[in-house]
């Protein structure tokens, strides 16, 4: 099981004028892997991928290759709700510095769980790598439902899933009828602590971009059976990862970012910087956490 512990969906600094921020994506792959996160994600909804060209979407991932060195995995979101476009992808997709791929369920067509099924099989057939099903339905406007996280969970090449559903029971009903090398990843930060005590495998997070050391501790001691110490990181750090998400993602994260002095807090359009109310909150709560003052 290569993808476990804590992933992270990394943003994608950008400078004032809304270029690449080169240096600053370089500052956060070293922040993550200093700081104990276990693989990295790339070109996620948290780093903006919708609103990258494709020459930036090829730089972005050219830098995050080079700068991990290969000292973790890098998976690379790889998503379409055109099927025979993304098989065209996927199909031609080389490049040794890609360890998986995230793939979310197909956006707008709203196709049907066999729709689903069969968009998964399709692309997982071509794949030079190993693929991690992606399950986030406030934003593709359909459930993959556990039944069908479980067919694909017998397809080759299918190794995993991001359960961003938030819906525990659905959680369950995989974690107790997949394989047992099948990788069951919470998409939902505020879940993680209580899917991996229940016996999930990880976490695919967007707080671990500011947090990792924090969310790295918390996950560890849950696998090692430190329900405490878990429990400890998962309340200090659950009101802050509400505020993340309050005025959109990466919007949050990357407000938080800016006050940690690692990438500016610039998004592009149609995303907006976060109100300078919820600036200031999320300054609180870190100097609770005490991270403004080590940085």
């Amino acid at each position: 099981m290569q993808f476990k512990g804590t992933g992270v969906a990394l943003v994608t600094p950008f400078n004032t004028n809304g270029s690449i921020d080169e240096s600053g994506l370089r500052k956060l792959v070293n922040y993550q892997i200093d700081n104990g996160t276990d693989f990295l994600v790339v070109q996620g909804t948290t780093g903006e991928t919708a609103t990258l060209t494709t020459d930036e979407k090829e730089r972005v991932l050219a830098i995050v290759i080079e700068e991990n060195k290969g000292r973790v995995p890098v998976v690379l979101g790889l998503a379409d709700n055109n099927t025979a476009a993304l098989v065209k992808v996927f199909s031609t997709f080389d490049n040794d510095g890609v360890d998986g791929f995230l793939s979310a369920s197909p956006h707008y067509n709203k196709p049907s769980q066999r729709g689903i099924i069969a968009h998964f099989e399709a692309i997982a057939k071509v794949s030079k790598k190993p693929i991690i099903l992606y399950n986030v339905p406030g934003r593709t406007s359909s459930n993959m439902t556990a039944e069908t996280t479980l067919a694909l969970s017998k397809v080759e090449n299918i190794v995993g899933v991001k359960e961003a559903s938030g819906n525990m029971d659905q959680v369950m009903q995989i974690l107790k009828n997949a394989p047992q090398d099948f990788a069951v990843l919470s998409g939902e930060d505020a879940l993680a602590m209580p899917i991996a005590a229940m016996g999930g495998h990880g976490v695919i997070s967007v707080v671990a971009n500011a947090l990792p050391k924090e969310f790295s501790s918390m996950m560890n001691a849950t696998f090692e059976g430190d329900l405490a110490k878990a429990k400890k990181h998962h309340f200090e750090m659950l009101d802050i990862t509400h505020q993340f998400f309050a005025e959109g993602n990466p919007s949050g994260i990357k407000c938080c970012l800016d006050l940690l002095n690692i990438c500016s807090d610039t998004v592009r359009l149609p995303l907006t910087t976060v109100t300078s109310n919820l600036r200031g909150q999320m300054e609180k709560e870190l100097e609770g956490i005490e991270l403004i003052s080590k940085q």
